[in-house]
């Protein structure tokens, strides 16, 4: 009988969905069995509004439910500071893993279980399994305070080789490196590279390696087989399932204690929230969210990273203060910078082509007011047309409003300086969508502010 894996990965906000952090439940347990190992592989306690109110220990209820083998640690995992997540780690049932991730000189949390490997026995076979994080949490993350991240392919080499050397007749790679899962194939012994990172799924062989990844959201789960022909996974969607229902009670309840129901507006055409919509250029949602940013500081432009807009379930009718914090659930500020219209061109250009780790080559990655711009995905090229309906003027000076996590990170729009930064609102950003959304709503159609090109 072949060990079988289990993967799921960038729960990340299913549990501010009931039923769909139920539907996830359900399909791991349909597909577990004894000889089955349950991994995670990230960002499965943030982001999100009950990880905002909880601090990420909304994960324990999931789980306590579902009670895996092994988890790494994603970017995310980090939100709520570093002794957060050595609480999760303390009080969760799962064995924790990470050859990569350091504090102090030291590994990290190994005084509160995580280990730089694991050995479990499944179906008379031996299965080592180990862990690494993307080296750029350092910049995604300014919670990340005292991390740092060893070169994940060097730290998995010696992983594997001590797991080889103990005896494992199987290695698996829990990986939260996105598209660095490909260097990682090529560079290192490992039978199996479980993904995430990335919010779209995989199942593909690269020199020998099989490497898998769900999605983000809970929407879909991972099942591997480890028999003598080699590895073999199935991607399997959870919306057929049926929601555990003790599940779907417990997070109802723990809902219901954030006093974040009260519905602030209504939407009579469904605004989507998939990935492809996010980074396919303009979207609706991410006109919301610029438009507010713009209201609020009175800025002649305003920009979003669309990765800062999460994924999740479709806004339709009533919408609550939880749905519009769960849009961008992350407790910064905005910022108001003050550029010229050049140093606004290259500001803006960077929203395409980025070679981030979370993302496919060809993602847009802003959201924007106040602008019209041409965007050529072949050859990635951006050419800012017009500035509140005038044209783009290069030594003109412009007001350009975003989030403040945009200044502390070196990966996305790195020509914004900090020194450009002239003020910053009170409270978070999700308090100005909230404030929008009362005063304005929260519907907002596509008006061209990005065109898709083809040269």
């Amino acid at each position: 009988m072949p060990v079988r894996l289990l993967q799921y990965s960038d729960v990340e906000n299913a549990c501010d969905d009931p039923p769909r952090i139920g539907r996830l439940v359900a399909a791991l347990e349909h597909f577990r069995d004894d000889e089955t190992i349950l991994l995670g592989t990230g960002d499965n306690t943030a982001p999100g509004v009950l990880p905002l109110v909880t601090d990420g220990k909304q994960a324990l209820r999931f789980y306590e439910a579902i009670d895996p083998d092994v988890e790494t640690f994603g970017n995310h995992d980090f939100d709520f500071g570093v002794e957060a997540t050595r609480e999760i780690v303390r009080n969760s049932p799962q064995q924790w893993v990470t050859a990569n991730v350091r504090r102090n000189g030291a590994p990290f949390a190994h005084d509160v279980g995580v280990e730089p490997w694991t050995l479990l026995e499944r179906a008379e076979a031996t299965v080592g399994i180990t862990g690494v994080t993307t080296p750029r949490t350092a910049s995604l993350n300014p919670m990340a305070t005292g991390l740092t991240f060893r070169d994940p392919i060097e730290a998995t080499r010696e992983a594997i080789s001590a797991l080889r050397d103990a005896g494992a007749d199987s290695v698996l790679v829990c990986s939260h490196l996105g598209r660095g899962d490909d260097a990682l194939a090529r560079k290192v012994d490992a039978d199996v590279i479980l993904g995430g990172h990335i919010p779209s799924a995989r199942n593909e062989v690269i020199d020998g390696t099989l490497l898998t990844r769900p999605g983000d959201g809970g929407t879909a789960v991972v099942e591997v087989e480890l028999d003598d022909d080699g590895p073999t996974a199935a991607i399997h969607p959870t919306t057929e399932f049926t929601p555990t229902r003790d599940v779907v009670h417990s997070f109802e309840a723990l809902q219901s204690t954030t006093g974040l129901d009260e519905v602030v507006a209504s939407v009579d055409e469904p605004m989507d929230r998939g990935e492809t919509t996010l980074f396919g250029g303009e979207s609706r949602l991410g006109n919301f969210v610029t438009d507010a940013y713009r209201w609020k500081t009175g800025a002649d432009v305003a920009l979003q990273n669309s990765g800062g807009i999460r994924t999740g379930t479709t806004l339709s009718g009533d919408v609550t203060a939880a749905d519009v914090i769960g849009l961008v659930p992350f407790d910064e500020p905005i910022a108001v910078a003050e550029v010229t219209g050049r140093q606004l061109q290259c500001i803006l250009s960077e929203a395409a082509g980025l070679e981030l780790g979370f993302a496919e080559p060809d993602w847009w990655h802003g959201q924007v007011s106040g602008v019209t711009l041409e965007w050529n995905p072949t050859d990635h090229t951006v050419d800012v047309r017009r500035v509140n309906g005038d044209s783009l003027d290069p030594d003109g000076r412009y007001r350009l409003a975003t989030s403040d996590y945009l200044f502390h990170t070196d990966d996305e729009f790195p020509s914004l300086r900090p020194a450009d930064r002239i003020e910053k609102t009170e409270g978070s950003q999700y308090d100005v969508l909230l404030e929008y959304a009362r005063h304005r709503g929260v519907e907002t159609p596509l008006e061209g502010r990005i065109r898709r090109i083809d040269r």
